[in-house]
């Protein structure tokens, strides 16, 4: 059975953020004949900048024009994870539109399967954590090529343990390791949230929440 895909009413656009990183990443499209997409190293900046970033890149656009947000959920730094899923919560409850957080990890495969697509093709993704740790994930592209199916959830691992998680991986499977240039993901943090658009889903702002995997400081 075929499910009719929704697209978005004429003239409404969807905005991306993705802070994870001292980057900040930002996209804004209407999926069909106008995307707007700057990434800025601001560092310390981040969190006093990020606001005045996305007016900008809005206009001419306006606050109405949004159908729904999508945000980089983590993992990565605490702080700035923190900022960009504060952000879109907040632009999501003022605005009363939809929120979706999306894995950093996720972003990253889906950025990858977008170079050369191949439908049900298994990627794992890996990127440093604290205290010499790793974050690792496992998708699959999904037959239609609409989505990712997480078979490894994301989660932290010494490096021994990932590495033997991918020693016993019982299929063929390609290695991502994510090391910089994240926030040039942020096109792919829309497009997985507009796939799950377009199935109908409407996640209110606040469901989105952060994805750390480690405490920011030793206990």
């Amino acid at each position: 059975m075929t499910t009719q895909l929704e697209h978005l009413p004429t003239a409404k656009y969807a905005l991306a953020l993705h802070t994870t990183t001292p980057e900040l990443g930002l996209v804004i499209s209407n999926f069909a004949d106008d995307t707007r997409a700057h990434v800025w190293n601001l560092g310390r900046d981040l969190s006093s900048l990020i606001h005045q970033y996305i007016i900008d890149l809005i206009a001419p656009q306006n606050w109405t024009d949004l159908a729904f947000i999508a945000v980089a959920k983590g993992p990565g730094g605490f702080t700035g994870s923190r900022i960009g899923v504060v952000t879109a919560r907040t632009l999501g409850q003022q605005l009363d539109i939809p929120v979706f957080a999306i894995s950093t990890l996720a972003a990253v495969a889906w950025h990858e399967n977008s170079k050369n697509p191949k439908p049900q093709a298994i990627i794992a993704v890996e990127m440093p954590a604290q205290r010499g740790q790793v974050f690792g994930a496992i998708y699959q592209i999904a037959a239609d090529n609409l989505g990712l199916i997480s078979l490894l959830p994301d989660a932290v691992f010494t490096p021994e343990k990932w590495q033997e998680t991918l020693a016993n991986w019982h299929t063929e499977y390609q290695l991502i390791k994510a090391t910089s240039g994240l926030a040039a993901t942020v096109s792919s943090i829309l497009e997985l949230a507009y796939l799950d658009w377009q199935q109908s889903k409407r996640p209110d702002w606040s469901e989105a929440l952060p994805y750390y995997g480690q405490h920011p400081v030793d206990i």
